[in-house]
């Protein structure tokens, strides 16, 4: 089993909580209902075939990482749920040649095991979907009738890597660690690159890595993740996607009675689809080969009508 995590408590530099009336006033300040036709795409509405042109421009040496996780089926600590996977048919039924082999895959993927995407309808606020609609009205046993993942489609646009232990020069930040928008203005200095509009954003605190070194901890108790106050900011920017290799919240949460409230505010507020649980390792590499932490980012989304997410490979391409 892994080490005990640092709480956020004891994480430098996290700052006081912040009360209910302030992160409402913060969410209110970073919404944008009402602001798309096609409501239930949210910001990935700000991604137009110039954003497309512009992210094929960072392609250079034409090395694509993936960023997937392995399909996990062991049970953890980070892992409630595991995902299933066992063969369906070995080749041994009477059939005419050539044999077949076949597999079933599974997965309660909301989890921090299974690296997914949230669409707009995975998180309600005060009962409140993306762009005001009620959850109780579009989602049911059936999935749901607003801000499904088949809305949303493939997405091709350019990425950055927030890569802070890079610019620490450590190797991973402890969970509990609060990334604050002073830490990304300082991330993007370091790293020469600026966040713009229509961009994927991709948080890497080393979580991946210290998993693989240190053994697997509860990252619903404990794990390094933004701030809310790097929000306006992101929201300023206009990106269009929110990732990293934890679920983008710090925990413990520094809001009172919110357990996830990033999450309420990208996809909830903002209409931003988040990338949980990636593993940025190898791209923390090839960035780092590259010598830049932009390139053409790709996710592409299982077509699930009704479906509240879905499991991805995301791939970079340098």
């Amino acid at each position: 089993m892994g080490s005990n995590p640092t709480c956020a408590t004891e994480a430098p530099g996290n700052g006081p909580a912040v009360s209910r009336r302030e992160f409402d006033a913060l969410f209110d300040a970073v919404r944008t209902w009402g602001r798309w036709t096609a409501a239930d795409r949210g910001a990935w509405n700000r991604v137009t075939a110039d954003h497309v042109r512009r992210a094929t421009a960072t392609v250079r040496s034409g090395t694509a990482v993936p960023m997937g996780r392995p399909w996990d089926t062991r049970p953890g600590p980070d892992n409630a749920r595991p995902a299933l996977h066992y063969m369906s048919e070995l080749g041994d039924v009477e059939a005419p040649e050539p044999a077949v082999y076949k597999d079933f895959l599974a997965a309660d993927y909301h989890g921090k095991g299974v690296s997914h995407l949230d669409a707009l309808s995975h998180v309600a606020y005060r009962g409140r979907l993306y762009d005001g609609r009620a959850a109780g009205e579009v989602v049911d046993a059936a999935g749901a009738r607003f801000g499904a993942v088949s809305a949303l489609g493939p997405l091709v646009t350019r990425g950055v890597l927030v890569d802070l232990p890079a610019v620490l020069g450590i190797d991973w930040l402890e969970p509990g660690r609060a990334v604050h928008a002073r830490d990304l203005v300082a991330a993007e200095k370091a790293l020469g690159v600026t966040i713009g509009d229509g961009d994927a954003v991709l948080l890497r605190s080393g979580a991946y890595r210290r998993r693989r070194e240190l053994g697997p901890w509860d990252p619903g108790e404990a794990s390094a993740g933004w701030h809310v106050d790097a929000l306006p900011l992101l929201a300023e920017r206009a990106i269009a996607l929110l990732g990293g290799d934890g679920d983008s919240d710090v925990r413990p949460s520094p809001v009172e009675g919110l357990h996830s409230p990033v999450h309420a505010l990208a996809v909830t507020a903002m209409g931003v689809p988040l990338l949980d649980n990636l593993d940025l390792e190898p791209l923390s590499a090839a960035c780092a080969d590259a010598g830049r932490y932009a390139f053409m980012v790709v996710v592409t989304p299982l077509n699930v009508p009704g479906g509240t997410g879905s499991p991805v490979n995301p791939v970079a391409v340098l």
